[in-house]
Order: structure tokens, then C-alpha cells, then sequence
């Protein structure tokens, strides 16, 4: 939409915006005659959700601001209806224990309204409680009824000042600029004292339950963290049970050391059995060799069988001597088995005397000394076998000790790893313990909002707003009438302006009339009208001339799709234009009533005809006139055909293709929607001459006035081709 076109369509209805917006400011003036005084009571609030130290601040790596979030907590928790609710309470609670008006609590009307929306019966009942906490209690618990009551009715569905709706409407929050530090509340009411009180105790139940909302989160919190830490803690006291009793049931005080310390032993008494059984081979290599070399004599066998069997004798007593030290038997029996060594030695040391005297002989010497180191391996040779048995026995219990272990370690390791995370959990469940019992009673020191600024006692009432509501309401109505106005432009399939038109019929536009409401007084749709017909009458002169077909006379075609278009117009002043230039010029119009008859003045000639049944297999205009209006187109020097329109009428097919030109007169103000473009495609597909647009009835600021010195200015055609536009078919 152009500037003009806007322009245009505030000018068409100019009284929309007149009568609309005086309609709505009139009803705002009315509506607000009885206007009640309101008083508003303001205070300040210091919530410290940024800037407050607390138990928490030192231990925060670094500072999270979440008070945008925290002031839209604040302010939900005072717009909920139980909040609203108990501030309803306590002021109705405040107000029933007054027996008469007073300025600073309830003033007179107030005063008299609470008694007429109470029963007698019920204030007699609650009037007279003088216990305040009680009555209170009792308000409280007849708002939460589940039934219908007077107290419930007036705290709920009343429009009263201890309605919750009155309340959660005036009762306003906001978070000062550039800070949420500070909440500024205000609260109107048409009693001061009544806008005093009520914010008293907006600050008073929103202190409490905001409060008491953190602490019940902080308590759900200490709650799950401790139930936690106890099943933690159960957990941690079992894994250490079950080490214990693995330790208990093994004998274990160390695993990790004692393991250590049976492999070591265990490598230890390999080496001292390889080292034995070395010696024990070295005494028996020995004592096979000596066996060798000695004579075997009669004599010296009896003295040797004595002598191996004192032998014998003292190596179970060492044997018995060496197994009682190796398992640590009493002294006693040490003591015992050692004197039977002693003995056996003495024993074996006699035999050994007797075995020399036998032996001695004349070669004795050496049989002797052959004889003490037979002795002496052999001595060696028993006590090897002795330490090498018990060595077997102890490298067979270090064995069965490691088998033991083995499968032991595992288990032990398993249970250790159960008691690390049974113990890391613990502790870090109680670390969550500590931190979150920090963050409960942090809002409990902290929670609570803080009066900066008390409530105020209103002193003068708030300004007016019955201008600004009657301002508003003018606002409003000029709304309505520019929403009306574009309903209107965008619902209406009308043609307006020349460029909708173009755009609408899909062809140019060739001439442009204004609307003309003075046809006889000169003015400048006259004069742009007179342009228009001397503009209009060049281009059929021109397009006529330059036609290909050169029958005559030419015949030009006005037609339109609609009735009531302003082709009779047009063509009364083309046909002013042709008899000023001494053309004659056959004129053929439709009948409307019936009563028309054949016509000539001053070179123009009126053929009226009737529409026939046939009217589209006509093929000459002769076939339409009247016989004995005596039809001879050779005299004519042009022929102005007027069609009927072909919204209601048949389109003479094959007349049409005789026509030099055709001219389609539209009305600016009428509809062009599918039934025209269906109509106007068909003319255009039976007809191959060329097609002006005519569009008639334009506003004035689509139309080009020129100067006056351009216009030939003439009385007598202008009385005629102007004056008939309202008259025209």
C-alpha cells in the first residue's frame, strides 16, 4: 500500500476516525465518573541475593550469581494463591477485632462493608473471639475447608480487600534497577491504612514461607545425604567385619609380610638341604672307600658289629636330641635326651677302645687312624641322614604353608578393595553431609528478606487516571477504525486505482476519467475529463489508421463486463468529439425501455436496437437495427457500437470481428473477481482488434490535471458528455 493510496483511504472514511474514537473516549469519560481515590503504600526489601556474606562464601572457588533466577523464586513464592491466602487472613483476622472504624487499621466504609458481607450469626461468632492467635486459626482453617462458607467466600470469590484475586492484582514487585539486592513492593487500595497493613503483611507471609520453602529443600537434601551415609556406613562396618574375621579364621596378622617371609625361609632351607645333601654324599664316598681298604677279620668283626651297634644307638640318640630342638620340646626332655647322647658316646668311645685292642698289632698304627676316620665319616654320614630328613619335613610344611597362601591372597586382596570403597563412599557422603547441613543453616541465618523501607501510611490519594483512561480510549477507537479501515481495503475486490486495475484485468489502461459531481461548473475533474476524451479520441484515430483492415466505416466496439460502467458516457463524448470534427457518426445502443426511437443531431445519428434471442450469430449491425430506421453504414464516416453488458448477456461472436477497435469500460468502483476475467478472456479469444481500457469514476489524486492554457475550453460540449456520467447504462 502507497502513501497515496493510504492517504486516499483515511480521506473515504474520515468519519470513522472521528465518530469511533469519540465514541470510545466518551464511554471511558463515563464509565470512570465514579472514580475511586486509591492510596499506594510502598516499601523496600533487602534480599542480599548478591552481595550478602555468608557461611558459604569463603568456600566458594569463586562467586556464581543465580539471583535472577533466586528473584523469580521470591516473586513466585508471593504471587501463589496460599501466599495470597494468608495475607487475606491476617488482614481480615486484624480487621474482625475491631469494634468500631479506625483510621489506622479500617477506615469507616470498609468498616461497614466487612459487616454486610459477613452473616449476623457468623459475627457474632467471630467478633466477639478476643484472642487474636485463635481467631486466626479459626479463618485459616475455614479458608481450607473443603466446603463452602462465608469466611471462604469472602477470602476467595469476593471483591473485597481480603480477596486473594484483589490482592494478586495490586500487589506488585519489581527488583530495583541494576541490582537484585533490593525488591521494591507497592500496594493500592482505596483505604490507606488498609494499603499499609496488607503490604505489612505481604512482607510478613512471604518472609515465612519463602523461608520455610529453601529450608524444606535443604532438609530433603540432609535427609537423602544422611540415609545415604547410614547405609555407607553399614556397608564400611561390614567390609571391616568380614577382614577381620578372614584374619581371625587364618591366623593372619600380616599377610603381606608373613608371605614374604615363608617364601624367604622356604629358599632358605632349600639352600641348607642342597648344602646337607652334599656333605652327606662327601661322608658317604668316604666311608665306602675305608670299608674298602680294612681287612675283614673274624675278630674285628665282632668288635666292629659292637662297635656299629654302639654306633647305631648314639645316632637315634642325636636323632631324638636334634628332632627335640627343631620343635622346641621342654628343657627336661632336652636335658634327658642330651645325658643319653653322653651316654651313648662313652659307650661307643669303650667300644671303640675294645676294637683298638683287638686291632692292635704290629701294623696298628695305621689300622687305627684308618679306623678313627672310618669313624669319624661315619659319625658325619648318620648325622647328614638325620638333618636331611628333618630338612624334607620342613620344606614339605613351607609347602603345604604356600599352598595355603595362595588362594588366600586373592580372597584378602578382594576383601581390602571392599573396605577402600566402602571407606572412600563413607567419606564422601559425609563430606555431602556436612556441606549440605552448611547450606541449611546458611538459610536459616540468611534466608530471611529485610526491611530496608517499612511500609508507608499514604498521606494524599494517587493521581487521577481518568484522562489517561479517556487518552487511552481515543487510542483505542482510532485503532478500531484503522483496523476497520484495512479489513474493509483488504476484504473489498474492488478496482481503485489505475495500477490495480492493470494489475487486476492484466491489460494497460488507456484513459482515465475522474468522478465528476458538478458536470456544469468548471473545475479540475472537468478539465481532466476533457483531456482525457481529446487523449482518448487520438489513440482510436491513430490505432484506426494504422489498421491492417481497412473496411469501412470503422466500427468501434464499447463494451463492459458489468452494468452501470459508463460506456453510454464515453461514448456520448467521443461522439461530441467526432460531430465537432464534422464526422458523421453512427451511434447503436441497446434499448432499455423499449421506447427508443431513431435520433440525429448535428451530424450524429442514434440507432437504438433490441437484443435478440440470436444476439451472438448476428453478423452485421444492419441485422440489429430496426428495418425501417433505414440502416446504411456507407453514409456514415464512423460507427459507435455499444454492447449490452456480458455479465447478463451473449457476446455477438461473429459481429465482433468486424469492429476496428474495442474499448472496455470498467468502473473503478466496482468488483472484478473470476466471473469478469472469465468474461474478459472469452471477448479476447473471439475478438483479434485491439482492446483499450477505459476505467471511469477514478479519485481525483490518480488523475493528471493540466493546465488550464492546454484545454479548449467548450460550453457546450461540456453540458453534454460531462452532465450524462451518472445517467449511463
Amino acid at each position: 500500500m502507497t502513501v497515496e493510496v493510504f492517504l486516499r483511504l483515511l480521506r473515504q472514511h474520515i468519519l470513522w476516525f472521528i465518530l469511533i474514537p469519540c465514541v470510545t473516549a466518551g464511554a471511558a469519560f463515563y464509565f470512570t465518573r465514579n472514580e475511586r481515590k486509591v492510596y499506594k503504600s510502598q516499601a523496600t526489601l533487602y534480599t542480599g541475593l548478591v552481595s550478602r556474606y555468608s557461611l558459604l562464601s569463603d568456600k566458594q572457588s569463586g562467586f556464581v550469581d543465580r539471583s535472577a533466577s533466586a528473584i523469580d523464586n521470591i516473586l513466585t513464592t508471593l504471587g501463589s494463591k496460599e501466599t495470597l491466602l494468608q495475607i487475606g487472613v491476617d488482614l481480615l483476622t486484624d480487621h474482625l477485632r475491631l469494634r468500631e472504624p479506625d483510621t489506622l487499621v479500617l477506615g469507616a466504609e470498609g468498616f461497614d462493608q466487612l459487616r454486610q458481607a459477613l452473616p449476623t450469626s457468623w459475627q457474632a461468632q467471630l467478633i466477639t473471639d478476643g484472642d487474636s492467635a485463635h481467631l486466626h486459626q479459626t479463618l485459616d482453617s475455614l479458608a481450607h475447608s473443603p466446603y463452602d462458607n462465608p469466611i471462604k467466600a469472602l477470602l476467595i470469590k469476593s471483591e473485597t480487600h481480603y480477596s486473594i484475586q484483589q490482592i494478586g492484582e495490586k500487589l506488585k514487585a519489581t527488583a530495583r534497577k541494576n541490582t537484585n539486592d533490593v525488591l521494591t513492593m507497592e500496594y493500592e487500595a482505596d483505604d490507606p491504612a488498609v494499603a499499609q497493613r496488607t503490604l505489612v503483611y505481604a512482607i510478613k507471609a512471604l518472609n515465612q514461607r519463602y523461608t520455610n520453602l529453601k529450608t524444606s529443600e535443604t532438609n530433603s537434601v540432609v535427609g537423602y545425604y544422611e540415609e545415604k551415609l547410614q547405609k555407607a556406613k553399614q556397608t564400611l562396618a561390614q567390609a571391616e567385619a568380614n577382614l577381620k574375621s578372614f584374619n581371625t579364621n587364618h591366623k593372619v596378622l600380616d599377610y603381606d609380610e608373613e608371605a614374604r617371609n615363608v617364601a624367604t625361609s622356604r629358599e632358605a632351607l632349600i639352600n641348607e638341604y642342597n648344602q646337607e645333601l652334599m656333605r652327606k654324599n662327601a661322608a658317604k664316598a668316604s666311608l665306602d672307600a675305608l670299608n674298602k681298604r680294612t681287612t675283614q677279620q673274624s675278630t674285628l668283626n665282632a668288635a666292629n658289629s659292637d662297635l656299629n651297634d654302639k654306633q647305631k644307638k648314639l645316632t637315634d640318640a642325636e636323632n631324638k636330641l636334634a628332632n627335640a630342638r627343631a620343635y622346641g620340646q621342654p628343657r627336661a626332655v632336652i636335658s634327658r635326651l642330651q645325658e643319653a647322647v653322653a651316654k651313648a658316646s662313652d659307650d661307643l668311645r669303650a667300644s671303640a677302645q675294645k676294637y683298638d685292642a683287638v686291632t692292635n698289632a704290629s701294623d696298628a698304627l695305621p689300622a687305627q687312624e684308618m679306623a678313627a676316620e672310618r669313624m669319624s665319616k661315619s659319625l658325619e654320614y648318620e648325622e647328614s641322614v638325620a638333618r636331611l630328613e628333618l630338612y624334607k619335613k620342613r620344606i614339605s610344611e613351607y609347602q603345604d604353608k604356600t599352598n595355603e597362601y595362595t588362594p588366600l591372597g586373592s580372597q584378602l586382596r578382594q576383601l581390602q578393595r571392599d573396605l577402600t570403597v566402602a571407606e572412600k563412599e563413607y567419606l564422601d557422603l559425609l563430606q555431602q553431609v556436612e556441606q549440605s547441613q552448611t547450606r541449611r543453616q546458611d538459610i536459616a541465618i540468611g534466608g530471611t528478606l529485610e526491611i530496608m523501607d517499612a511500609p508507608d501510611f499514604p498521606q494524599a490519594p494517587q493521581v487521577s487516571k481518568r484522562l489517561q483512561l479517556v487518552a487511552i480510549g481515543a487510542g483505542a477507537g482510532i485503532f478500531i477504525a484503522l483496523l476497520l479501515t484495512a479489513l474493509r481495503f483488504w476484504l473489498d475486490n474492488r478496482i481503485h486505482s489505475p495500477a490495480q486495475a492493470e494489475s487486476m484485468i492484466g491489460m494497460p489502461v488507456t484513459a482515465i476519467f475522474p468522478v465528476i459531481k458538478k458536470p456544469n461548473v468548471f473545475s479540475k475533474a472537468t478539465m481532466a475529463a476533457r483531456n482525457t476524451f481529446e487523449q482518448l479520441f487520438n489513440t482510436i484515430n491513430v490505432e484506426i489508421a494504422q489498421g491492417v483492415t481497412k473496411s469501412h466505416p470503422p466500427i468501434i466496439t464499447l463494451f463492459s463486463i458489468g452494468s452501470k460502467q459508463g460506456k453510454t458516457w464515453v461514448a456520448n463524448g467521443l461522439n461530441q468529439l467526432y460531430t465537432e470534427a464534422d464526422q458523421q457518426v453512427a451511434y447503436c445502443y441497446p434499448r432499455a425501455t423499449g421506447k427508443e426511437q431513431r435520433e440525429y443531431h448535428k451530424g450524429l445519428t442514434y440507432f437504438p436496437y433490441t437484443i435478440r434471442p440470436d444476439f451472438m450469430n448476428v453478423t452485421a449491425i444492419d441485422y440489429l437495427v430496426d428495418y425501417k430506421d433505414g440502416f446504411d453504414a456507407s453514409q456514415f464516416d464512423r460507427i459507435i457500437f455499444e454492447l449490452p453488458p456480458l455479465l447478463n448477456n451473449q457476446i455477438p461472436v461473429y459481429l465482433l470481428k468486424n469492429s476496428a477497435l474495442s474499448l472496455l469500460v470498467v468502473d473503478a468502483s466496482s468488483a472484478w473477481g473470476r466471473a469478469e476475467k472469465q468474461l474478459l478472456s472469452l471477448y479476447v479469444r473471439v475478438t483479434n482488434q485491439p482492446i483499450f481500457t477505459v476505467l471511469n469514476k477514478v479519485e481525483s489524486n490518480y488523475i493528471d490535471v493540466p493546465g488550464v492554457a492546454d484545454i479548449k475550453l467548450t460550453q457546450s460540449g461540456s453540458e453534454r458528455s460531462i452532465a450524462q456520467q451518472r445517467n449511463v447504462l
